[in-house]
């Protein structure tokens, strides 16, 4: 079977994630909001190593519960701290909870963060065929620098570009692989 060419074959659970998860579109606002924390978490390491975490930090981090997120406060970001089975990182904690906070104003204004962030595309999946994938794209840098003003943390062009295949807004499966459409 073929896959994109940045699957680690030898890791089941990297070819579980291409193959039932990345660039299928998600709608659903805690599915939205967990891989935004994750994507913010693996800025700097490889994402293999966000994967191996993925079921510590949903344990550490509610479920990915927007709400509890946001109203974390110090003794819980210092529990998370002592969390070995996650990324332990200051910085990225606190800015998972900002983001939480942000999310829900979204949520607020646009009825879900799901319709926020299709509205960049019209509701339309963004396909195109790239000879080598780019880190970042016009659509990226629209939305992190929308992302930025409302003043999250961790969403620059990089991230929010791995974001959008992440949750299936762009899809970028290569013309040789079996997911591609």
């Amino acid at each position: 079977m073929n896959r994109c060419s940045w699957v680690n074959e030898k890791s089941e659970i990297y070819k579980k994630y291409h193959d039932e998860e990345w660039g299928i579109p998600k709608y659903d606002d805690r599915d939205l909001f967990e891989l935004l924390v994750l994507e913010s978490f693996q800025a700097g390491l490889s994402w293999l190593t966000v994967l191996k975490k993925r079921e510590a930090f949903k344990a550490a981090f509610d479920n990915f519960d927007v709400s509890k997120v946001a109203n974390y406060d110090e003794q819980k970001i210092t529990s998370l701290l002592k969390n070995e089975k996650i990324i332990r990182s200051k910085n990225k904690i606190e800015a998972a909870i900002n983001n939480a906070k942000i999310f829900i104003e979204i949520q607020k204004q646009y009825g879900s963060f799901s319709k926020y962030i299709w509205s960049f595309t019209d509701n339309k999946v963004v396909k195109k065929d790239y000879e080598k994938l780019p880190a970042h794209t016009e659509l990226s840098d629209k939305i992190s620098k929308d992302l930025k003003k409302r003043g999250m943390k961790y969403t620059g062009t990089v991230i929010v570009y791995s974001y959008l295949q992440a949750i299936g807004v762009v899809d970028d499966h290569e013309k040789d692989c079996f997911k591609y459409r």
